[in-house]
C-alpha cells in the first residue's frame, strides 16, 4: 500500500531547520541527523535536505509494488522525470500533472525506510 513516508524540505541550513522543526513538531532526530521522526508512529518523517527541492517520498514495501504504483500513477497523469539515478537507487522520480516532483521509494531495498531513502 502506497503511503507518505517522508516529506522532504529544502533547507539551506539543515541543522538550524532540524532544531526548529524538532521543537515545533515534537519530532526527534534519528540515525541521519537530517531525518526527524515523529514522536508517535505511524506518521511521515521529515527529511531536511540542503540540495534537494521540497517533495513527497511515497513509500511502498517491494520492488514489485513500486513498479505497479509507478504504472498506476502514470495512468493517473503523472510523468516520468529525467533523473541521474545512482546504481543502487531505491526510488523512482515522477512529476504530478502540475510539475511537482515526488518519489516512489521501495522500503525493502537496502538503506530505505525510517533511516535511509531519498
Amino acid at each position: 500500500m502506497i503511503r507518505i513516508g517522508a516529506i522532504v524540505l529544502n533547507a539551506a541550513d539543515p541543522a538550524r531547520a532540524s532544531a526548529f522543526w524538532s521543537q515545533a513538531l515534537g519530532f526527534r532526530p534519528a540515525g541521519n541527523p537530517d531525518f526527524l521522526l515523529p514522536a508517535e508512529a505511524p506518521a511521515p518523517r521529515l527529511h531536511l535536505d540542503g540540495s534537494d527541492r521540497t517533495h513527497l517520498d511515497l513509500w511502498v514495501d517491494s520492488a514489485e509494488e513500486q513498479a505497479a504504483e509507478v504504472e498506476r500513477l502514470l495512468g493517473l497523469g503523472a510523468v516520468r522525470v529525467e533523473w541521474d539515478y545512482p546504481d543502487d537507487a531505491d526510488f523512482v522520480v515522477l512529476g504530478d500533472p502540475c510539475g511537482n516532483r515526488f518519489c516512489i521509494v521501495d522500503t525493502d531495498a537496502a538503506g530505505s525506510g525510517p533511516s535511509g531513502g531519498t
